[in-house]
């Protein structure tokens, strides 16, 4: 799943091309792009409209328009936006030609009055779009999402204040949208790691200097994605069509059996919360919860 540091990526491509210019026409392809909503009223609330840039809140990517509503795109599993021109082409800026893929996993196109066309390719069908005005949109994204790790809101006291008394896993929390936007799998593993801190470890455990370790680890991990332009090990792909490169510099996600960088140990998995989990038990230490103190 694109995870923060995909979907910033994907905003810093689109906001220059589609900053300034109007939707000319939509054709939503497959009715599950705008469930529940009923797709002629998608392509009649976005046909026309233009553009005045494109923001991203966790995993969502908010495109603008004039008048204060806003597209919102969430890419889930396997979604992806790609610019090209009528013909399915558009020359990246590496000068290779990116052909996306056709046929049905084609949900969405907009097409743009340069020429352009923003394309939406999504194998899994679990993306979604529609239109919301300023009220709707605030109480919809505040419902869902907490604090964004990579703003000045996300400091090491933020990371106290949310981690206080749960008993839960790490792991568990990192991937809570509703406590800090934006971490999926690939990322909640790298910061744990940087952090020097076990999946399993629960949450109301760490003292000032583990708060301090997660944080810097969440921090350099996501702002590592980014550098790298995300990480595409299935389907992600960024708006031009090119593949991120953070997966080449994976410290310990999808590496169980392999030597641990920092320790030279070997890297383990497990299963928290469903999802497969991976550190290195050398580098990684596990706290363990402190016991509550009875009342008299």
């Amino acid at each position: 799943m694109p995870e923060l540091p995909e979907v910033e990526t994907v905003r810093r491509q689109l906001d220059p091309v589609l900053s300034g210019r109007t939707i000319e026409a939509v054709e939503v392809l497959d009715p599950y792009f705008t469930k529940p909503g009923d797709p002629a009223a998608f392509e009649a609330a976005t046909t026309g409209r233009s553009l005045t840039g494109v923001d991203r809140r966790g995993k969502y990517l908010l495109l603008g328009f004039s008048g204060g509503d806003t597209l919102v795109i969430h890419l889930r599993m396997t979604g992806n936006l790609i610019l090209a021109d009528r013909e399915g082409e558009r020359p990246a800026p590496d000068g290779r030609i990116y052909s996306p893929p056709r046929g049905s996993h084609l949900k969405a196109r907009f097409t743009l009055d340069d020429g352009l066309e923003l394309r939406f390719y999504d194998p899994r069908r679990f993306g979604r779009g529609f239109v919301a005005d300023p009220e709707t949109l605030g109480e919809y994204l505040g419902q869902r999402l907490g604090v964004e790790p990579l703003s000045g809101e996300f400091t090491v006291e933020e990371m106290a204040r949310v981690t206080a008394g749960r008993r839960g896993p790490l792991k568990s929390f990192l991937l809570d949208q509703k406590q800090v936007a934006g971490i999926g799998n690939i990322y909640a593993d790298e910061a744990l790691h940087r952090a020097g801190l076990h999946p399993l470890t629960p949450g109301g455990s760490m003292k000032d200097e583990h708060h301090r370790a997660l944080h810097r680890g969440i921090v350099e991990a996501l702002s590592r994605g980014v550098e790298l332009g995300g990480a595409s090990i299935d389907d992600y792909r960024d708006a031009e069509g090119g593949n991120g490169s953070m997966q080449e510099e994976f410290l310990v996600h999808l590496r169980e059996g392999e030597e641990c960088f920092g320790c030279g140990g070997t890297v383990n998995r497990i299963v928290v919360g469903g999802r497969s989990t991976y550190y290195c038990p050398g580098c990684q230490v596990r706290l363990r919860q402190r016991p509550r103190r009875r009342r008299r």
